[in-house]
């Protein structure tokens, strides 16, 4: 293994160990109030809610993958995939601090466009990182881990446990994991992302909320995002040397 691997391994395993520790008690009192207010809501609203961002997604998937330029030769190294995915990040991250100033500018109508416009961007971004990593995303399989790597990024806790285990055991886990719960998905974002949304929609205060929101947010993607796919560039090298 490479002096880069290593460090991408020891790197992978700290960010892995950060992501499953036991959260705050604020955040976990929230994550009850979230789903104390959600048990409320009717079961067709949930419903309406969940085809509704499942079509969104679907939608700016199938879009994003026509609009993606497939790498002709897949990068070598896991040194030269990293550094292109970083330079996608910073990227995807100016694009989604500009698109959340401006909607956030907007007052209420235009801050309700942020989360549909800030959706896309990141869908966008993940089919960006699949072609670094040299996955064909014109698969099922492949759009569907993506998905998954969205979850690892926008989810409470005790989903994140359950993420990180499809993703370490993708190969065995992948036909499994493809009946996505698009209901679960809707909620665990949702309520991730409720708040500082909320008060994205505040006059005064709503551009600066905005940027600062989409930047940590797409932050995160981006982090979950270099880490689930160095996760299965460590799982395919170990599978491959054992077959060999």
């Amino acid at each position: 293994m490479h002096e880069y691997e290593k460090m991408a391994l020891l790197e992978t395993n700290e960010w892995k160990r950060k992501l499953l520790k036991r959260s705050s008690i604020i955040q976990r009192v929230s994550k009850k109030a979230q789903n104390k207010v959600n048990s409320y809501i009717p079961e067709k609203v949930h419903k309406a809610l969940t085809e509704a961002i499942k079509q969104m997604i679907q939608t700016t998937i199938a879009g994003s993958n026509v609009l993606t330029k497939k790498n002709q030769q897949p990068l070598p190294f896991l040194l030269d995939k990293d550094i292109e995915l970083k330079r996608k990040m910073d990227q995807y991250r100016k694009l989604a601090v500009v698109e959340g100033a401006g909607t956030g500018a907007g007052g209420i109508l235009l801050g309700l466009a942020d989360f549909p416009l800030l959706l896309s961007i990141k869908m966008k971004f993940l089919m960006e990182a699949a072609n670094i990593y040299g996955y064909d995303t014109d698969t099922l399989e492949e759009r569907i881990f993506l998905l998954y790597i969205f979850q690892l990024a926008f989810s409470s806790e005790e989903k994140r446990r359950e993420v990180v285990e499809i993703v370490e055991n993708w190969e065995k886990q992948k036909e499994k994991a493809a009946t996505l719960n698009w209901q679960e998905l809707q909620q665990e974002y949702r309520d991730f992302i409720d708040l500082v949304k909320m008060l994205q929609l505040v006059p005064g205060i709503g551009a600066a909320v905005g940027a600062v929101a989409n930047y940590n947010l797409m932050d995160q993607l981006g982090e979950a995002t270099l880490n689930a796919y160095r996760i299965r560039y460590f799982k395919e090298n170990e599978t491959r040397k054992s077959i060999e």
